[in-house]
C-alpha cells in the first residue's frame, strides 16, 4: 500500500468519527478507503477479483463476485476504522471509481446478470469493430466527431454489439425490454440502491463517454449511436455529474448513506491530483492512462489520442475535457513477468532485479499482448521481445518491460504535444500501484526528459472519488478539492542526457514496428 497522509487521531470520547467513503472498484482487486476532513486514510481493505479467461485474448468478470468483493471490502473497511478510532465512526458520503469500459448487461426484473462483464481490454469484438469500420463512413473514426472516439475493441459498445450477435439471453431480454446496461459503477449502484428492488440506475458522464455513445457537447446518450449498437434508451442508465447524490444505499453497514460521487478510474485521478487546466497525470495501474485537462475546450486529436471527458464537479458546475492516451500494459506486464515468465515472485522484486544491470543490454519489449491502444489503435499487433543475446539475463527482460512503459507513456506524451499544441510540459502527475517503483519513475523521467512528481499518497484514484462524493455533500470545501496540496510528492528529475533518451525512443520505435500485424501467427 503506498503512503498515505497521517489519519486523523481517535474522535474524543463521545464524538463521532465522521469520514467520507470510495469504493474503488478495479481490474484485479475492490478496495474500499476511508477518508478523514484532511484527506487522510483513516483505513482501508482490499480483496482480489479474479480473472476468467475463456480464450486467448478474451477477459471477463463475474458480476456477482464483483457485487461480492464490494460488500466484504465495505465490512473490511469500517471493522479496521472501528478497531483504531472507536465505533462511532460515521460515513457521510460515498464515492465510487471504477474500472472503465468493462460492460454489464443483467435483468431488470431478477437482478441476475445476462453474461459475464466483459473487460475493458477484452480483444474479442475485433471482427465487430472491422465490420463496422470497413461499412461506416469515415471508418475507423466514424464516431469521433460526436464521442470523441475511434472504433475500437477498447469502447463499451462493441461489447455490447457482440453480446447480442452471440448471447441469445442479452438478445432476448433486450428485446423484450428487460434488460439494463452498464458500466461497472451502474452495476454497483444499482445494488447499492436496492437492485431488483427498486436500484438506481444510473452512470456518471466520465464513464458514460468510455461506451461510444455518448454526445460530448451535451453530456446525454446520443440515440442514433445506441440504437446503431443495437440498444435503445430504454436499456441506458441516467447520466449524471461527477458531484452530485446519486440515491442511498438501501442496506447493509452503510444503509442511508448517500452515494454522491461517480467517476472513471482515471478521471477520479485526474480529480485527486487536482489537475486543472493545462496539466496532466499518469496513473500506473493495469494498464497506462495519461490525461491532460484541456479545460471547458473539446481538442480533437489527430494523432491517436481520444478526446474524452474529463469531470464536473456538480450539475451546475462547468465541465472539464481531457485527451487521453491509454496504453493496455503497464503493471499488467510486471504481473505477466511474475504469473506467467516466473521471472520474478513478486511485483515488488521488479525493482531490484531490474537496477541489477546498468541497462537492458540492448533488449526492446513490446508487450502488445492484445494489440496496440494510444496512439496506435492497431488490433493485430503482438507482443516482442527484441535483441537478445547469449549476454541477455532475466534482470534485462525485467528491466525491458519496465522501460516499455516509459516509452509507451513517451509515445501519448509526444502525440498530446502535437495535439494541444504544447511545446514543453512543466512536470508530468503520476499515481497508481506501479508508481511506486522508484526505479520505473527515474526512468519515466529520463525518457520522457520531464520532472515526475510523485504524490506521497498514490491511490489517487479512491481519493478522487472520495473528494468529488465530500463536496456534493459538504463534506469538503471547494478550495480543497481543487488545489494541490504543499510538500506532499516526490520529484524525480531527468538525470540523462537528451541524446542518450532520444536514442533509445529511436530503438523502441522500430521495435514497435516489428510487433504489427503478427495476430495471425499468435492465434496459429
Amino acid at each position: 500500500m503506498s503512503a498515505a497522509p497521517a489519519a486523523a487521531a481517535a474522535a474524543p470520547a463521545g464524538a463521532a468519527m465522521e469520514v467520507a467513503a470510495a469504493i474503488d472498484q478495479g481490474t484485479q482487486s475492490t478496495r474500499v478507503f476511508l477518508f478523514d476532513r484532511a484527506g487522510g486514510v483513516v483505513a482501508s481493505h482490499q480483496v482480489p477479483l479474479r480473472q476468467i479467461y475463456p480464450k486467448a485474448g478474451w477477459c471477463e468478470h463475474d458480476p456477482m463476485l464483483i457485487w461480492g468483493t464490494v460488500e466484504a471490502c465495505i465490512e473490511g473497511a469500517l471493522a479496521s476504522a472501528r478497531e483504531k478510532l472507536g465505533q462511532d465512526v460515521q460515513v457521510k458520503a460515498l464515492g465510487i471509481t471504477n474500472q472503465r469500459e468493462t460492460t454489464v448487461l443483467w435483468s431488470r426484473s431478477t437482478g441476475e446478470p445476462l453474461h459475464n462483464a466483459i473487460v475493458w481490454l477484452d480483444n474479442r469484438t475485433s471482427e465487430v469493430c472491422a465490420r463496422l469500420q470497413e461499412s461506416l463512413p469515415g471508418g475507423k473514426d466514424h464516431f469521433r466527431p460526436v464521442t470523441g472516439l475511434p472504433i475500437s475493441t477498447y469502447f463499451s459498445a462493441y461489447k455490447v454489439q457482440w453480446l447480442l450477435e452471440n448471447c441469445d439471453k442479452v438478445r432476448a431480454a433486450v428485446d423484450s425490454g428487460d434488460a439494463l446496461f452498464g458500466t461497472v459503477d451502474s452495476w454497483l449502484i444499482w445494488q447499492l440502491t436496492g437492485g431488483a428492488r427498486g436500484g438506481v440506475h444510473v452512470t456518471d458522464a466520465s464513464n458514460a463517454s468510455r461506451t461510444n455513445m455518448l454526445d460530448l457537447r451535451t453530456r446525454q446518450w446520443h440515440a442514433p449511436f445506441v440504437e446503431l449498437f443495437g440498444l435503445n434508451l430504454g436499456v441506458m442508465p441516467r447520466v449524471a455529474s461527477n458531484a452530485e447524490v446519486l440515491g442511498h444505499v438501501k442496506e447493509g453497514p452503510l444503509a442511508g448513506v448517500p452515494i454522491s460521487g461517480c467517476l472513471g478510474d482515471q478521471q477520479a485521478a485526474l480529480v485527486g491530483q487536482r489537475c486543472g487546466r493545462g496539466e496532466a497525470k499518469n496513473t500506473y495501474g493495469t494498464g497506462c492512462f495519461m490525461l491532460l485537462n484541456t479545460g471547458s475546450e473539446l481538442v480533437p486529436s489527430t494523432h491517436g489520442l481520444l478526446t474524452t471527458f474529463g469531470y464536473q464537479l456538480g450539475p451546475k458546475a462547468a465541465p472539464h475535457y481531457a485527451l487521453e492516451g491509454s496504453i493496455a500494459v503497464a503493471g499488467l506486464g510486471i504481473s505477466w513477468l511474475k504469473d506467467n515468465l516466473r521471472l520474478i515472485d513478486s511485483a515488488d522484486e521488479s525493482e531490484a532485479l531490474a537496477a541489477s544491470v546498468p541497462d537492458t543490454g540492448g533488449v526492446y519489449f513490446v508487450p502488445a499482448f492484445s494489440g496496440l491502444l494510444a496512439p496506435h489503435w492497431i488490433e493485430d499487433a503482438r507482443g516482442v521481445l527484441l535483441g537478445m543475446t547469449g549476454f541477455t539475463t532475466r534482470a534485462h527482460v525485467v528491466r525491458a518491460m519496465l522501460e516499455a512503459i516509459c516509452f509507451q507513456t513517451r509515445e501519448v506524451l509526444d502525440a498530446m504535444r502535437a495535439d494541444a499544441d504544447m511545446s514543453h510540459m512543466a512536470v508530468l502527475r503520476v499515481d497508481g500501484g506501479a508508481a511506486k517503483n522508484d526505479l520505473l519513475m527515474q526512468l519515466q523521467s529520463d525518457l520522457l526528459h520531464v520532472p515526475v512528481s510523485r504524490p506521497l499518497f498514490q491511490e489517487t484514484t479512491a481519493l478522487g472519488a472520495a473528494l468529488a462524493a465530500g463536496l456534493a455533500v459538504g463534506f469538503y470545501p471547494h478550495d480543497f478539492v481543487t488545489t494541490h496540496p504543499e510538500n506532499h510528492s516526490t520529484l524525480f528529475r531527468p538525470a540523462v542526457s537528451l541524446d542518450n533518451s532520444e536514442k533509445r525512443y529511436a530503438h523502441w520505435r522500430k521495435a514497435v514496428s516489428r510487433s504489427l500485424a503478427l495476430a495471425e501467427l499468435a492465434d496459429q
